[in-house]
């Protein structure tokens, strides 16, 4: 470490951040289920599982040098590394999750930056969800129906109707939606999401369906914008086996073909000369990373490995049905 208790800029590459795997973490909640097969080899316990973390700060790496840390030490232990030169501090900067809802889960807005701030928070929480699977019929609610005031919110919450305010939309597998700060939304039955947001997880419960749990109507209805810019986001393909999904200002996230290999200049594509902090996350199928020094990392459907910035060159492989889902964070005043 440097005097000022900051990792130093690293010169190069350096096998001791080679791509490593994450160990997923199970989160109980109420709208979950009891068994995630076939997606996770996970039951529950006393409570269903409804979300499966695989970048929170209390994940283990699973693979490398650096096995057995939480990745929130190694962020605070080696933030440049992992992040690069320019990223500024903060530690890690993206939560990305999978999301199983057997049930509704409740009516809620997230707060902006600065409204975060105002109550001690470091940051917000712009998301989005990439659906993985949807069944026939499967919806969320993304947003307040045009003409909708906050006064009338209010009154909805107490007459429980806010659903009649809400704008829902149809889910089809492969759909990206974008979620930013300030949302009113929801989430129903139906669908398995990719989730990328903030690493935050501040969440204002403005109507939960009866379930006793706390409701944040206030701060809730301070956070809620009445026009975002949320809503499904079209696939570009720009460039051959290269589709964006979502280029929003706090992620980037790509749909990569891999046919049969793919080194990993290829795909780091056009991010520029400073390299990032890169996650590759398998939506299907199964692969490997391999490279010189460094440990084969290997990745089933629905792992993830972290590419660190420090990483030495390496190669993906795919082992069979591959679909790499490829997420790398951005912050609003260096994004592209």
């Amino acid at each position: 470490m440097s005097s000022n208790g900051q990792s130093p800029v690293i010169a190069g590459p350096s096998s001791d951040f080679a791509p490593f795997r994450i160990e997923p973490r199970f989160v109980e909640r109420v709208w979950g289920f009891a068994d995630l097969h076939p997606w996770y080899d996970r039951v529950a316990g006393n409570a269903p599982l409804g979300e499966v973390w695989l970048t929170g700060d209390e994940c283990l790496v699973a693979t490398g040098p650096h096995a057995g840390k939480t990745l929130g030490n190694l962020f605070a232990e080696a933030p440049r590394e992992l992040l690069g030169a320019q990223a500024p501090d903060g530690g890690s900067p993206l939560l990305i999750k999978v999301l199983f809802a057997k049930e509704k889960l409740s009516v809620q807005v997230h707060p902006d930056d600065k409204l975060a701030q105002k109550y001690g928070d470091p940051r917000g929480k712009t998301e989005c969800w990439y659906a993985l699977a949807a069944e026939p019929g499967a919806k969320v609610a993304c947003g307040l129906n045009p003409g909708v005031t906050i006064e009338q919110v209010r009154e909805e919450i107490a007459a429980e109707t806010l659903e009649e305010s809400l704008t829902i939309l149809d889910v089809k597998p492969e759909e990206m939606i974008f979620v930013d700060a300030g949302t009113v939304h929801a989430i129903w039955p139906g669908s398995i999401l990719l989730e990328t947001q903030q690493n935050c997880d501040l969440t204002y419960r403005l109507y939960d369906y009866g379930r006793g749990r706390e409701l944040h109507i206030e701060k809730g209805l301070e956070a809620t914008k009445l026009v975002t810019n949320a809503g499904k986001v079209a696939p570009v393909e720009t460039e051959p086996g290269r589709t964006t999904l979502l280029s929003a200002d706090y992620f980037l996230i790509e749909r990569l073909k891999v046919d049969g290999s793919r080194s990993g200049a290829s795909l780091r594509g056009t991010d520029g000369p400073e390299r990032g902090l890169q996650y590759l996350f398998a939506a299907a199928g199964t692969g490997r990373i391999s490279g010189e020094g460094f440990e084969a990392v290997e990745l089933a459907r629905g792992g993830i490995a972290a590419v660190p910035a420090a990483s030495p060159d390496f190669l993906v492989e795919d082992l069979g049905g591959l679909e790499l889902i490829r997420i790398t964070p951005r912050w609003p005043e260096t994004k592209a």
